[in-house]
């Protein structure tokens, strides 16, 4: 699945709509009692043209007022009766649309947490954002009011063909002949408004999208000039956006009329016939007032019909998606057999956790992406030792990330295997491998809240005393000391009130406080100021004293003391060794080695 998945489905699919079946049969209660409310009250809305031609017949035509309290209290019940079942329908619609909502959008949140890498690599947050909010909408909004209103509708009119057949088969047919001809003229319209409702949906998509990058990206906006081009970008898209809504509004002005109209030709085919009928003493003319309601509220509902199955099949377009996300692949997921010893994300069974040492070796791995053809790493073995730390350098794409990944368990060798403590990867629950990593990024993420409820990510049991020993380790201690509320203070949505060097200091505090057995330092002092660097490289060869670590750097200042330098070009180690014996070698971490001092020196 892409950002650009399109809908497969031309015409109306019920094997889509199936795909709801387990939300359906979790609120069928609530269906059944809806349902049965919904019934009743059709059949009394359908009935009220009979309470007037009783009402004309036997009141106003016989001039006489006999009887009226005993029909008064009748057609009142009635009314009651119909009113309160609408407004426990209109409950149940309620509980539904939103217990289908929360359902739907809980598996997704859970189904992206055990999904790989890969493929937020490959999707958007703004695309998966629109599948789990806007699409769940649009199909929670459809099963409670849509469908139902459907239902309503369908049942609607067949009671009020029902009732008129009773009153007058010959009247009744006036009116339904012009049924097929109203559902013909509304399917021929809405089959173009579906058209253009989906390029609005793909409009609205593309507007949110550039909402988004106009506020993540104002800084990069500024400092480029690029706001015109911007601000002219934007008002295409909503120039398309109004083009296409006003298509849609030309449409329904041109559809209502006509179907409308065929109810005008109903009635006055009906007027002339029935008076007719009337003037001869054929028909009552109660029977004829009744025929006349009826006219106009047949063909209006056959309008809203046509209107909700195009809602249906855009609401359609929303289940494809959805489901589409829901059944994306765990590329990597658990046997079985390790579920059940170890236990899964969400129910984890830590008390047969065995403790890891930290040895990790790489057996003949070949590596590609899922969407790549070529490899990026190519028959690497490698064995790290409880321990030991591990450099990578080389340049962006030569495969440093992709070893430190693969160690970490985020993807899976496409060839041979890794194993954590002489035992294959696959064997051990990914939750009990990821506990016991230590990771710092060179873009750190920060969760909205606190310093001090962040750094305790890395261990939610942690004390206060605890979180600021950590803190201190890694001098993180002077950004609480910036801040107005020290470590109580908000860190912004992202951390954004923070700088990128302060988010990597609170990261390092987070992975200390975590005490992990293997750490991995992504570029983790490239955005710390020199000043910064010194005062935490101490704290760094402290932390990972005993532990195995790997370290990905640019500036190789910060691996020197490594016990092992991995030079990866091209997906393959081209050199490994100490620091000084790689210099001694004269090779491509001399250069890189030498190039870094002339720069500094510069």
């Amino acid at each position: 699945m892409s950002n650009d998945t399109k809908t497969q489905t031309k015409g109306f699919s019920l094997a889509l709509w199936r795909r709801l079946g387990p939300y359906f049969s979790k609120i069928k209660r609530r269906f059944i009692i809806g349902a049965v409310f919904m019934l009743i009250n059709t059949v009394t809305s359908a009935s009220y043209p009979l309470f007037t031609r009783y009402a004309i017949d036997n009141f106003v035509m016989r001039e006489t007022t006999e009887g009226i309290g005993a029909f008064a209290w009748i057609f009142g019940a009635v009314i009651i009766v119909s009113g309160l079942c609408f407004a426990f329908y209109i409950k149940q619609l309620m509980s539904i649309e939103v217990s289908m909502g929360l359902m739907i959008r809980k598996d997704c949140f859970e189904h992206l947490q055990k999904l790989p890498l890969s493929f937020f690599n490959k999707n958007s947050v703004g695309y998966l954002m629109g599948r789990v909010m806007s699409d769940t909408d649009r199909i929670t909004s459809m099963v409670s009011w849509g469908f139902s209103d459907f239902v309503e509708m369908l049942c609607y009119i067949i009671f009020c063909v029902i009732f008129m057949f009773i009153l007058s088969p010959m009247l009744a047919l006036i009116i339904v002949a012009m049924i097929p001809i109203a559902i013909l003229i509304s399917f021929y319209f809405q089959r173009k408004v579906i058209g253009v409702n989906r390029n609005i949906q793909e409009i609205t998509a593309q507007i949110s999208g550039a909402y988004n990058e106009g506020i993540t990206g104002s800084k990069t906006s500024k400092t480029l000039v690029i706001e015109d081009t911007n601000v002219t970008e934007f008002g295409k898209l909503s120039q398309r956006m109004s083009v296409e809504t006003v298509r849609g509004l030309r449409l329904n002005a041109i559809m209502t009329p006509l179907v409308m109209s065929l109810g005008s030709i109903a009635l006055a085919v009906l007027l002339y016939r029935g008076g007719i009928l009337v003037g001869d003493n054929l028909l009552q003319f109660g029977i004829l007032s009744a025929f006349i309601t009826y006219a106009v509220m047949v063909i209006e509902p056959v309008v809203f019909l046509t209107s909700i199955m195009s809602n249906m099949m855009l609401a359609q377009v929303g289940i494809e998606r959805v489901t589409a996300l829901l059944g994306e692949p765990e590329t990597i997921k658990d046997t079985p057999e390790v579920v059940e010893k170890y236990g899964d994300t969400f129910n984890p069974k830590r008390e047969n956790w065995e403790p890891i040492k930290g040895e990790i070796t790489f057996e003949n791995v070949w590596f590609k992406y899922p969407d790549g053809d070529e490899y990026v790493l190519e028959d690497f073995s490698l064995t790290v030792p409880p321990g030991t730390t591990v450099a990578l350098v080389g340049e962006t794409g030569a495969g440093k990330s992709t070893i430190v990944n693969l160690a970490c368990r985020f993807y899976e060798p496409t060839r041979g295997q890794v194993l954590i403590d002489g035992k294959p990867s696959r064997d051990r629950s990914q939750l009990w491998l990821h506990s016991s990593l230590g990771y710092v990024l060179q873009q750190p993420h920060l969760f909205s809240g606190t310093l001090m409820e962040n750094i305790r990510y890395g261990r939610l049991e942690a004390t206060d005393a605890e979180i600021i020993a950590a803190a201190k380790l890694v001098s993180a201690d002077v950004v609480a000391d910036r801040m107005p509320e020290g470590y109580d203070s908000n860190v912004g949505e992202g951390g954004d009130m923070l700088s990128t060097g302060e988010k990597q200091l609170i990261s390092f505090a987070r992975a200390v406080l975590a005490n992990p057995p293997i750490f991995v330092l992504d570029e983790a002092t490239s955005s710390i100021d020199t000043e910064t660097e010194l005062l935490i490289q101490n704290a760094i060869s402290h932390i990972l004293k005993g532990r195995t670590s790997f370290i990905i750097a640019h500036r190789l200042s910060t691996i020197t003391r490594a016990d092992l330098i991995l030079v990866v070009e091209g997906g393959r180690v081209s050199e490994r060794g100490t620091h000084a014996e790689l210099l001694e070698k004269q090779g491509r971490y001399a250069q890189l080695y030498r190039a870094m001092q002339e720069g500094v020196q510069a």
